[in-house]
């Protein structure tokens, strides 16, 4: 299990975007967090077994909630965090 952060950019607050990711989390059964950033782009840390999980969930990222357009996703390993769920954090 390795743990992500992906950072979203576009317009991707205020159109429901974080509910979609958490949505699609939920979906494949992954755990961590979503947040809005100051700078308008949204914050993903995730837990993903295999490297085919993290470039479907990429893609589903840039997929989008229906008024949401990403422009671009920003993807870094970093050290494992342990979360017992997804959740969206305020």
């Amino acid at each position: 299990m390795e743990t992500y952060r992906l950072i979203v950019f576009g317009k991707v607050q205020g159109v429901w975007y974080r509910k979609y990711v958490k949505d699609i989390a939920d979906i494949l059964g992954y755990v961590g967090y979503v947040k809005n950033m100051i700078d308008g782009s949204v914050e993903v840390v995730v837990n993903i077994e295999l490297q085919s999980e993290l470039e479907l969930f990429i893609s589903k990222l840039y997929e989008g909630s229906t008024f949401s357009k990403v422009k671009d996703v920003k993807c870094q390993k970093i050290d494992f965090c342990e979360f017992e769920k997804f959740e969206i954090i305020q």
